[in-house]
């Protein structure tokens, strides 16, 4: 099971179950990250994209968090 949390001012948080992490493909790179969790970008200014850098506390990004739940 996925769990995907929105952060109030800060990234979408991704949480797997899974003990071997996150297969990631981006056109046409693929990257394993081997961790339970990941935090995607979502102010836009990460110099890392598409994850988060934490760049959004120093532009003050300002957003309500929440999650995104399966039906």
């Amino acid at each position: 099971m996925v769990k995907i949390t929105v952060m109030a001012n800060g990234p979408y948080v991704i949480e797997g179950d899974s003990e071997n992490g996150f297969e990631v493909r981006i056109g046409d790179k693929v990257e394993t990250l081997e961790r339970k969790a990941i935090a995607l970008c979502r102010c836009g200014h990460s110099a890392n994209k598409p994850f988060c850098d934490g760049s959004h506390k120093k532009h003050e990004f300002q957003a309500d968090g929440g999650e995104i739940l399966p039906r």
